[in-house]
């Protein structure tokens, strides 16, 4: 039970990781069909890899903005709409701008660099990854 006291499915590891993936293959859809040729168009190199490399910066620019924009204003990404789930807060309450900077930000920054960030879910009884730990939120089922 969250906040209100409804109780609720909390969305597990598998759930979450396919609708991780399906938010990748839009991201990575967006770069290809819009960046991609608005650099070549400019002459900007495209195989450049370092981290300061304008593809890495406007690359990690869009990867932020559409989990945090989508996430503030739909409560999920596209990936979270088609398995029916969504983030809430444990209280809930209302998602803040500064729970979702949280979260989709520094808290998905340790958890992709501390990979067993992403695994817990699987393990915690309301199926919180670490970015959800430290801003308490969770993903649940939507009804």
């Amino acid at each position: 039970m969250i906040g209100n006291h409804i109780p609720v499915r909390f969305a597990g590891f598998w759930m979450r990781f396919w609708a991780y993936l399906l938010d990748l293959i839009v991201i990575g859809s967006i770069e290809r069909l819009i960046i991609n040729p608005v650099f070549r168009l400019l002459d900007i190199s495209l195989n450049e890899f370092s981290i300061f490399a304008p593809i890495s910066i406007v690359t990690a620019v869009i990867f932020y903005a559409y989990f945090v924009l989508m996430t503030r204003f739909f409560n999920q990404t596209l990936g979270k709409m088609v398995f029916g789930i969504k983030v809430v807060d444990l209280e809930g309450n209302h998602l803040s701008w500064r729970t979702i900077l949280f979260r989709e930000w520094i808290g998905r920054f340790i958890s992709a660099t501390l990979v067993i960030g992403y695994v817990i879910v699987a393990f915690l009884p309301k199926k919180q990854g670490l970015h959800d730990l430290f801003s308490d939120t969770t993903v649940v089922h939507e009804k």
